[in-house]
């Protein structure tokens, strides 16, 4: 019923923004076309830097706000890094009855990986508190009912996918066991992929080659009716706390260049996760969450475009200056230089 729901609302949206037709000419699954840039709900500009602030009375903020999303990596983490100050401030919160969620765009885990990696920087965090993009995936699949077509998907990603997808009994192959697969190139060589393949799902994959390129390609291709399914199109991502590495925007983008299709999305900007928390926790107003991340094109866009309340942190991808440049289009309400900034703010239950 939930997904039910939020795939209901993405079929709201204009033609221009849905996915497009696949293979055959069956339509699309009606969720929005990634590439395509979202205009604002009312229509106007997107972007009013006056009413982008720096946030100096966090107790302001945090007292009209009962639910607050955070992204993972460059906000609560970098890397295997936890970033200082974020375990006095999701335990001020907790304590002042806000409720928490933790949603990120990274799909190399599962919702059980997740809850491993937090227990590991020393947070306690509940399994149904994390939304995933690698469990996005999966629950779309569960909602367009793919078990029943008897099809199987090909993993470009790593585990947390494959864990996903054996919680809901969908076949799969490829991912890790695919990261040492190479082609020999001589006169007649080809790649040989199973006709049985309905789906490509492509998730970050630090061990992708041209082996898992081509075996998709061959499948969204040659495959009447498989579907190409992204789990977000972050340009670059946090590996280590030293610097920004490639994010799944390239890998998604190296299997559209051969295929000259568009992926469905599943990650944010997509509001498959925030219509899936409201109506599973019966959350009254959207004015009332805060999303809280460090990209401005995923986070704060994710958070804009479903009508929530959004906090940028410099502690990630995004500086001060290209926030506040002429050239970027998109505006917080608020940015902090890290969540530690809300710690001390004295929150009323």
């Amino acid at each position: 019923m939930v997904w039910a729901l939020a795939l209901a609302s993405l079929a709201l949206v204009s033609p221009a923004r849905q996915a497009g037709v696949m293979r055959g000419g069956a339509a699309a699954p009606s969720f929005v076309n990634a590439a395509v840039a979202r205009a604002p709900r009312d229509g106007a500009p997107r972007v009013h830097m006056a009413s982008c602030a720096k946030l100096t009375e966090a107790a302001a903020l945090l007292d009209s706000v009962d639910v607050f999303i955070f992204d993972c990596d460059g906000v609560i983490w970098k890397g295997d890094s936890l970033i200082e100050g974020v375990p006095a401030v999701l335990d001020m919160l907790r304590k002042a009855g806000k409720r928490i969620f933790f949603v990120t765009n990274n799909s190399t885990k599962s919702r059980k990986g997740y809850v491993g990696k937090f227990t590991s920087l020393g947070l306690s965090v509940e399994p149904e508190e994390i939304f995933s993009s690698s469990f996005a995936a999966a629950a779309y699949m569960e909602q367009i009912k793919f078990k029943a077509s008897g099809k199987k998907v090909y993993v470009v990603g790593e585990v947390g996918i494959q864990e996903e997808l054996d919680l809901i009994g969908v076949p799969h192959i490829g991912g890790p066991a695919d990261a040492g697969a190479q082609i020999e190139l001589k006169n007649g060589g080809m790649v040989h992929h199973d006709p049985d393949v309905g789906a490509v799902i492509v998730g970050f994959d630090r061990y992708i080659n041209y082996y898992k390129i081509q075996y998709a390609q061959l499948c969204i291709n040659e495959n009447p009716g498989c579907l190409f399914v992204a789990t977000n199109l972050d340009a670059v991502t946090h590996l280590t706390d030293a610097q920004e590495w490639a994010g799944n925007g390239a890998m998604v983008g190296a299997i559209k260049g051969c295929t000259k299709r568009e992926p469905v999305l599943v990650g944010k900007p997509s509001p498959l996760m925030i219509d899936y928390i409201v109506d599973k926790y019966k959350i009254a107003s959207r004015n009332r969450i805060c999303m809280v991340g460090d990209r401005l094109d995923t986070d704060i866009l994710f958070g804009r475009d479903n009508g929530l309340r959004t906090c940028l942190t410099l502690s990630g991808v995004t500086t001060e200056a290209k926030l506040l440049s002429q050239e970027n289009q998109i505006a917080p309400d608020y940015y902090v230089g890290s969540i530690a900034e809300f710690a001390g703010a004295g929150v009323k239950a």
